[in-house]
This record gives structure tokens, C-alpha cells and sequence, in this order.
């Protein structure tokens, strides 16, 4: 499968960016024998020291008037549309915002709204739903898609714009990835239009598709400058921030692995009049995955709520499977230009338009012209 590609390409650098840390541990913090309590705090210390780079480092960098800007310019050249504020809407909230999508033929296709700053007695964190599908109402017309996007992130202080980190703007982006594949559907049947009946497996393409574009030069050139200089992101936080990103990145793959082979394997043999299987079964997956030492006592499966109360039963692979296709779309891009016309107009056409009218694996198909392979999502960890 998929999942024993990821292990076999992943497992060796894994083990050594653990002996790198242990390394650390024991030279700079008198650690002779790292343990898992102490695998956070050490990680940071290394990260910072090879870094030396912070999300407030580059807060600065990302005002919220340049990064919106610069996302409705990377839309607009990727699926030739237009995005205009909605001043008339009538909205929950003064921070929230309405804004329309318009076609190269200046019709109106969709709305969203955005709520982007943390407040009092707001939900945490961040998420896209719909708040209306397309849906054909008669012969001549359809119903038009509306969106809504979320976040928490920090409001504007006295006269200064609000400032986001990097990892904010990824956020940002890839809640409008999930936004886009609503707005921009074509079905007209509410069941499988837009967001609406997409397997499960293939739910976050779209939105981990538009992450890619937070971390390319000729994107960041359109989301970032500094709010006071007005200077681009320099070539040095660039080069440290892309050094960054995939720091042990081995072995958070493999952490993931073992809970998607746990949640296959447990799945496919659980066996309810044998005793004692769930621990044997999560063992045996981590005497093929297992980089870092687990202690005897941990029973972390107790509180797996993914599997057993959230709705990835026998699903959890999905993280991994939907990332594969995203990064396999995303290296078409880098392949041809990521702003190739062509290319996005492809993609377009399949992933975003399409809704769950069409198997996700016949959608990747007509868009790459074969199967999704794993190459991209570990040239773009930084494991291959």
C-alpha cells in the first residue's frame, strides 16, 4: 500500500534525525538517554539553534491588507476570477466580511464571508462550511454557493493592521482551498455540488493543494511585505523559513504512519472474542514503524478519539492519501510554472468544479494522466 511506501522511503531518515537530536540532548543538555517526555522541549532547542527563525519573526511581514490581496491576485491568476468586497451584506459581526466571485465573463458565480480575528466567547480555531449549495432551481437558473471561513488569529492593534504569522497565512490559504472546490463547483444536484459529497478520502486535496502556494517564491512576492517598509520578505527568513519546514519531518511522517497502520490493522483483525488485542495489534504496527522508544505504560490508543468517536474509522489514512494527491497535483505546477494557465485551468476543471460527482481517484487521473505516487509528498518533506 501507499502507507508501506511512506514507511520503507521515510523509516531511515527518521531514525537518523533521532540520533541527531539524541545527539544534541546529550551534548547541550546533559540528556544521556532521551525519552519521549523529552523529545518536545529538545526538538525546539535544536529547531532554534539550526533556524534561529520564529513565527513572530515573520509576523511582521504578513499584514493582513497584503496577504487577502495578494490570495484574491493568486486565485484570479490561477482560475481567472475576480474577487470584490460585498458592502451591503448583512453581517454577524463588524469583523467579518463578505466578498463575491465573479468569471472571466464578469458574472457573478459565488459568495463568502470571512471572520478572521479571535474575540471573546468565539470558537477556537479555524474551519470552512457552507452556508448554501449550488443547486439547479429551474431550467434557466441555479442557486448560487455561499461560503463562510473562520479563523482566530490577531485583530489589528491602535493603527497598526492586523499581523499574521506564516503559519496563519497557510491556514488562511488552505481553508480557502476548501472554499474554492464549493464556490467554483458546476454540479447542480446539492448531494455531490461543491464540498457536499466528496469521499472522505479526498476532502482536504483542494484545500492542502492551495498550502503549496505559501511557500513558493513567485506567490510570496503577492502576499507579503513588510507593514511599515513595505519591503518583500527577505532572501535570508525566506531560505531559513524553507529549511524550517521540514524539520524532522521523517519523523512526524512516521508518527502518522503508525496511527494509520494502527487504525487499518485494527480494523482488518480485530478479533472481539480474543482478549487484549487492541495493544497487541498497535505493537505489532510499531515493531515495523517505531523510531522513538515508547514506554511500557503509554496507551495512547485509550484516547485515539479519531477512530473511535470522530469519524475515521478505518479512515485515518485519508491524512496521508489526500497530502499524496495534493503534492503529486502541486509538482504539475512546478513541472509546467506555477501559474501555468493550462495546468490550473485542469485542475479547475476536475478537482474544484467537479464536487463529489466524480470518484477522486478518476478526477487525478484526468488531471496528472496516471495514479497519485508518493514522490512528491517526500521530495516536498525534504525525505527523498
Amino acid at each position: 500500500s501507499f502507507l508501506d511506501q511512506l514507511v520503507d522511503a521515510s523509516l531511515a531518515k527518521a531514525k537518523e534525525e533521532f540520533q541527531t537530536l539524541k545527539t544534541f540532548a546529550k551534548d547541550t543538555m546533559n540528556i544521556d538517554d532521551l525519552q519521549a517526555w523529552d523529545l518536545a522541549y529538545a526538538s525546539e532547542k535544536l529547531r532554534q539553534t539550526q533556524y534561529n527563525i520564529s513565527q513572530e519573526d515573520l509576523r511582521p511581514y504578513f499584514p493582513e491588507y497584503k496577504v487577502l490581496d495578494g490570495l484574491f491576485r493568486v486565485a484570479n491568476a490561477l482560475f481567472n476570477i475576480s474577487i470584490k468586497p460585498v458592502t451591503d451584506a448583512d453581517l454577524w459581526h463588524p469583523d467579518a466580511k463578505c466578498f463575491a466571485i465573479y468569471n472571466a465573463k464578469n458574472e457573478l458565480i459565488s459568495y463568502f464571508y470571512i471572520d478572521l480575528y479571535a474575540r471573546e466567547n468565539k470558537r477556537g480555531g479555524a474551519w470552512m462550511d457552507d452556508c448554501r449549495v449550488r443547486r439547479r432551481l429551474n431550467k434557466d437558473s441555479h442557486q448560487t454557493p455561499v461560503a463562510f471561513i473562520v479563523c482566530n488569529f490577531n485583530a489589528p492593534i491602535n493603527d497598526d493592521p492586523a499581523l499574521f504569522t506564516h503559519e496563519d497565512v497557510l491556514t488562511l490559504f488552505h481553508e480557502f482551498g476548501h472554499s474554492l472546490q464549493h464556490m467554483l463547483t458546476k454540479i447542480d444536484y446539492a448531494d455531490v455540488s461543491g464540498i457536499n459529497g466528496v469521499p472522505w478520502d479526498a476532502v482536504e486535496v483542494a484545500s492542502q493543494f492551495m498550502e503549496n502556494f505559501v511557500w513558493e517564491k513567485d506567490s510570496l512576492r503577492l502576499i507579503s511585505e513588510h507593514y511599515q517598509t513595505k519591503q518583500p520578505l527577505p532572501d535570508d527568513l525566506f531560505n531559513r523559513m524553507h529549511k524550517a519546514k521540514n524539520f524532522h519531518s521523517a519523523m512526524q511522517m512516521m508518527r502518522q504512519l503508525e496511527f494509520s497502520l494502527f487504525d487499518f490493522h485494527l480494523h482488518m483483525k480485530f478479533n472481539p472474542e480474543k482478549e487484549n488485542q487492541v495493544q497487541a495489534i498497535l505493537d505489532k504496527v510499531r515493531e515495523q514503524v517505531r523510531v522513538i522508544p515508547t514506554p511500557e505504560y503509554n496507551r495512547f490508543q485509550h484516547s485515539f478519539s479519531h477512530i473511535f468517536a470522530g469519524g475515521y474509522a478505518a479512515g485515518y489514512y485519508s491524512y496521508k492519501w489526500a497530502e499524496v494527491m495534493a503534492h503529486d497535483a502541486f509538482s504539475l505546477f512546478r513541472e509546467n510554472g506555477i501559474f501555468d494557465k493550462v495546468t490550473s485551468q485542469k485542475f479547475q476543471s476536475t478537482f474544484l468544479e467537479m464536487g463529489g460527482a466524480k470518484e477522486p481517484l478518476d478526477l487525478f487521473i484526468e488531471f496528472r494522466g496516471r495514479e497519485p505516487e508518493v514522490k512528491a509528498l517526500l521530495i516536498d518533506s525534504g525525505i527523498q
